[in-house]
């Protein structure tokens, strides 16, 4: 007989061919840093794999015809979890759409992969944003929706456009309403936009807002307060790269500051009470889910065989402390053991997202049937405005009688374990050997125990000799170190900062140098009071140009030398303050602090 294989043979080898694609796909990650925009302004397309394979040969030419490539960016991060070690690789790529619309960021090769298409709403620029761009610092707020319940989400948008190169001292209240809980969500984004043909740098923040109680409120305006330096100042250059990034820089190198207010409009929130039929727990979200894991596979078990449930219940737009707590309806012919609940609460960048899990030991009493009821929870859908119903469905059981062997099978592994302090004996009745097997069995038991006991008693000596052998070496070593002159240490931190130079890493030289300074003076806190309290011009333009090197995009046109420099030590102020009082002010320019 003639066997014909052709039919067979070409799928299989076609699967072979695609595998290994599929595979490599499973790693690979694309998104957005937001997907609402106005024409003229930037976003980032973050790329992400495992590993480093493919990073630096991705075609951008399949975006070309809706986007200008700006730039772009790459890092990889390694973590090690339980001996495992990790490697994931980003690809930053900074975008600026050619038109407004409904776009597409287009997927892309990547990593042996392809990316998932991406979706980007681009609106025309505002034009009360664009009559306002004679300003060179103002503010724009926006709530979305205005309109909502009382508990349900709303975000809370803050935009800052800076179009000064020196401005000094910046800080940004959060917003603040006794009604309503705020809550920061996500990091700071920075990208460029354009309004009324100037170009500005834009720090955007999102804000949680979830008003406790019913009625029309106003978050108030927030209030943006800084210096515009004078640019007639030595020190402008200076400081014009640190306010690149909304970063101050020392008072004493600021000559004639201005101080400039911008006010964002306040905002209205019209939030409306619970409705009068509801009953039960008010929970508006955008999504809400229950589910139950850990089932045993079959529906037929034994009384005192312990088996382990894990209930979660999770939703958008809800805190975990708002979500009720997971719990098991009474089981008849059954103990449950509940565990206590791990609670979380995170945010998308947009959304907050409240997740709530909880473990429960069950073990059958008696045989018979065992049901579980269904358990329900209902809450509001705020996106469409009807009551919903989460369910888990019901559960029903078979239990036999107690296992009479000397053996009993160990129970099925769930998917989560409850806690060793909450996890229940097995019940059931207790199973007997006959009296000659259980002779023999204590016998090699008590030799094993005997044995394990010995070694346990000489690890544990080994143990303690090798604490008081340390505990001593210790001692000394600390006794040589309090010895060992001042003067010692401050030459070898000036070594250290002299061998830094040549590795051209500025992170590591700044370092080393506010190290050796500090050792002779050790109430300096960063460069800027420094080289404040340093006589030497040289010095001082030294510390000028490796501030310029790590924080500003600006190129250094004289780059000094720096082993030159400082090559024989600090020259200090004759009134430099030794105390700790700095009248300096912070770096960071906001107070981003939650409410």
């Amino acid at each position: 007989m003639k066997v014909t294989t052709k039919k067979w043979w070409w799928p299989v080898c076609l699967m072979g061919l695609w595998l290994p694609t599929w595979l490599c796909a499973q790693g690979v990650q694309a998104t957005l840093s937001r997907h609402q925009m106005q024409l003229g302004e930037t976003v980032e397309l973050i790329l992400s794999t495992s590993g480093h394979a493919g990073i630096d040969g991705l075609s951008t030419k399949a975006l070309q015809k809706d986007f200008q490539v700006i730039g772009r960016s790459s890092g990889s991060q390694i973590s090690i979890i339980n001996g495992k070690r990790t490697e994931r690789s980003t690809l930053n790529i900074t975008l600026m759409p050619r038109r407004s619309g409904r776009l597409t960021v287009p997927a892309l090769g990547f990593a042996g992969g392809y990316t998932t298409p991406l979706p980007l709403t681009v609106t025309p620029p505002d034009p009360a944003a664009a009559g306002r761009s004679g300003k060179r610092v103002f503010l724009e707020a926006s709530i979305k929706p205005r309109r909502g319940y009382i508990g349900q989400q709303r975000v809370y948008t803050v935009r800052l456009y800076i179009g000064l190169d020196h401005l000094f001292n910046a800080q940004l209240e959060p917003p603040h309403l006794q009604t309503v809980k705020v809550r920061k969500l996500g990091d700071d984004l920075h990208y460029l936009a354009q309004r009324g043909g100037h170009r500005y740098r834009v720090i955007e923040q999102r804000y949680a807002l979830m008003p406790t109680q019913s009625g029309n409120f106003k978050i108030p305006a927030l209030r943006f307060q800084g210096t515009v330096g004078n640019t007639a100042s030595p020190f402008a250059d200076a400081n014009r790269f640190f306010a690149q990034n909304g970063f101050g820089f020392a008072p004493g190198m600021l000559v004639g500051g201005k101080q400039i207010v911008a006010l964002a409009p306040a905002q209205p929130l019209y939030v409306k009470a619970v409705p009068a039929n509801w009953r039960g727990r008010w929970l508006p979200a955008r999504q809400l889910s229950l589910a139950l894991t850990g089932l045993p596979v079959s529906d037929t078990l034994h009384v005192g065989q312990v088996f382990n449930l894990h209930m979660r219940v999770q939703a958008q737009g809800l805190s975990s402390n708002t979500l009720p707590q997971p719990s098991l309806p009474t089981l008849s012919g059954a103990s449950v053991y509940p565990d206590r609940s791990v609670d979380k609460t995170s945010d998308n960048g947009q959304w907050v997202h409240g997740q709530r899990d909880r473990s429960f030991a069950v073990i059958p009493q008696r045989p018979g049937r065992l049901t579980m009821p269904p358990v329900t929870l209902k809450w509001f859908d705020v996106q469409s405005g009807k009551t919903r119903i989460a369910r888990i469905p019901a559960h029903h059981f078979t239990v036999l009688a107690a296992l009479e062997t000397s053996h009993v099978t160990p129970p099925k592994a769930s998917t989560t374990a409850p806690s060793a302090a909450s996890t229940p004996v097995l019940a059931g009745k207790a199973t007997k050997l006959p009296k000659s097997d259980t002779l023999v069995i204590d016998k090699a038991s008590m030799w094993r125990w005997i044995v394990w006991f010995g070694l346990g008693l000489v690890l544990l000596l080994v143990l303690v000799l090798s604490l008081l052998w340390w505990w001593q070496a210790r001692k000394k070593v600390v006794a040589v170190q309090d010895r060992v002159p001042g003067r010692f240490a401050t030459r070898s931190l000036h070594q250290a900062f002299m061998r830094s130079l040549s590795d051209g890493n500025t992170s590591a030289q700044i370092h080393a140098l506010l190290a050796w300074a500090r050792a002779e003076r050790p109430h300096l806190r960063n460069l800027g009071e420094l080289s404040a309290a340093l006589n030497c011009p040289a010095q001082r333009a030294a510390i000028q140009a490796m501030q310029q090197r790590q924080y500003s995009h600006l190129s250094v046109v004289a780059e000094p030398d720096l082993a030159k420099a400082f090559v024989k030590g600090f020259i200090w102020r004759s009134d430099s303050s030794h105390n700790g009082d700095s009248a300096l002010p912070p770096l960071y320019p906001f107070d981003l602090n939650q409410s």
